[in-house]
């Protein structure tokens, strides 16, 4: 028997058990009956790139308009996490509140929003007059128009400069309550 015969009869039936042992683990139907794996607790269901929101009041006036470069939502937990996230609160008026920030994380349905480094919050009044408050890191609450922070903040207004460690805001009332530290530097007009 000539020697490629030979190894054509030896090899032919390893390599027909060799591609047989293959198709068994590879075939269609193995991957059909896998189960899902499933996704870690920290999964985005879904984002948004450049995304704005528009809502209005009740009345027809607008309340806010909001837009941010990329907004990331995760199920788990229903956090919404913001990347420069470019607020107008209107709230019905004529002199919105612009408000800034490099991040956000707003809470479930909406109900918590923490805005996260440089944090600008600016208005100007009817009378032309800008303010401007400053801080690392600022804490709203949407529904009870209030914020606070705990960080360093600066207000810059009309007639002066004032800095404090911490702050309430009460956005109804435009009420501020300046928690310690507070330093001021005032022009008398």
């Amino acid at each position: 028997m000539p020697r490629n015969l030979r190894l054509a009869l030896i090899f032919t039936p390893i390599a027909a058990l060799l591609i047989a042992l293959g198709y068994w683990n590879i075939r269609p139907e193995s991957f059909m009956d896998r189960a899902p794996v499933n996704g870690s607790d920290n999964a985005i269901d879904f984002y948004v790139e450049n995304g704005k929101s528009t809502q209005f009041q009740p009345d027809g006036k607008l309340h806010y308009e909001m837009t941010g470069k990329r907004l990331e939502h995760y199920k788990a937990t229903d956090i919404t996490l913001v990347t420069t996230p470019d607020l107008f609160l209107h709230r019905g008026t004529d002199f919105p509140w612009h408000v800034q920030s490099d991040r956000g994380e707003v809470g479930p349905e909406g109900k918590e929003v923490e805005l996260i480094d440089n944090v600008k919050v600016a208005r100007t009044d009817a009378k032309g007059r800008p303010t401007v408050l400053t801080t690392t890191r600022l804490t709203v609450f949407p529904d009870k128009e209030y914020a606070q922070t705990q960080q360093a903040v600066r207000i810059e207004a009309a007639n002066g400069v004032t800095t404090a460690q911490g702050m309430k805001a009460y956005l109804n009332d435009s009420r501020m309550i300046l928690q310690s530290n507070v330093r001021g530097q005032h022009e008398v007009r």
